[in-house]
């Protein structure tokens, strides 16, 4: 209901801009910076193995694109669907919820859902509910994070058992200090910039990417959600997937926003195959 209230209130958003400034909130554009249209962009990612929906995280346009390029995919594709939202130790619960076992007041008391969780990812989840799709909570539990960023990177992990090793990627990951984005990040934090608050970047990115393969079936594509700088770039959860899976078609779409949507700036080119390019004017969901 929520979802559809939302839909009604951009479509009302689209009549009242068109009928004066034909002003949109926002425009479709591929890697190089050229305007497709929603059903080109839909029909290249029809045929893909695995999608990378990167997203602003209080945008609601982005949160209203996933829904819509979900339901448009389901049309013609066997669909899998997963999210960064969602920890991986908190799959049995999710699964008890898209089984109806649990309502979701149980599920807000038993997993540890994001404060948007409830406008902005439960009409993904419930897409699943009422369409008998599976959903994988593909991030790593915080709390491990955490360890790595505070207590000496990777090492810190050597004291967990077994089974909360099952809920993280397997060790060693793979690691490289010296891709583009994790650069940035050091580069963005300036004087509180480590090497620990990278790899703890990079044990999300690998989590994320091992749990998409591990569900990933054959002839089936992987919806997966994710904030835009997991994937931006083509590296984060694609570089860890394409270190397993270079046989699976993968596709990226990233979400940016600027004061004017009519040319895509030059620092937003080729951060993934499909760049939704969004007013900064549009509305906030926080």
């Amino acid at each position: 209901m929520i979802h559809k209230l939302f839909t009604i209130g951009i479509c009302i958003l689209f009549l009242v801009s068109s009928g004066f400034s034909q002003k949109l909130p926002y425009v479709i554009y591929n890697a190089k910076g050229k305007k497709v249209s929603y059903n080109k962009m839909l029909k290249v990612l029809e045929d893909k193995d695995i999608l990378l929906f990167g997203e602003l995280h209080n945008n609601p346009i982005t949160h209203w694109l996933q829904y819509e390029v979900t339901a448009d995919l389901h049309n013609s594709r066997q669909l899998i669907m997963g999210a960064e939202m969602l920890e991986s130790d908190n799959q049995e619960v999710l699964n008890q919820y898209l089984a109806g076992l649990i309502n979701y007041k149980q599920l807000d008391s038993l997993a540890r859902l994001w404060p948007n969780y409830k406008t902005d990812y439960a009409p993904l989840v419930d897409f699943a509910k009422e369409n008998q799709i599976d959903f994988v909570a593909t991030n790593i539990p915080r709390r491990y994070a955490n360890m790595v960023f505070k207590n000496g990177g990777y090492k810190a992990l050597d004291s967990l058992e077994s089974h909360e090793l099952a809920w993280i990627a397997p060790l060693p990951i793979p690691f490289d200090i010296n891709l583009p984005r994790y650069q940035n990040i050091l580069d963005e934090m300036g004087d509180h910039a480590t090497e620990e608050l990278v790899k703890a970047q990079a044990i999300k990115d690998a989590t994320m990417a091992h749990f998409i393969l591990k569900a990933y079936q054959p002839g089936h594509l992987f919806m997966h959600y994710n904030g835009a700088y997991h994937s931006d770039f083509y590296e984060g959860i694609l570089w860890y997937l394409n270190g397993k899976r270079t046989d699976l078609n993968y596709a990226t779409l990233s979400t940016v926003s600027q004061e004017d949507i009519g040319t895509l700036l030059p620092e937003h080119l080729q951060k993934a195959d499909f760049i939704i390019c969004v007013d900064s004017d549009m509305t906030t969901s926080y």
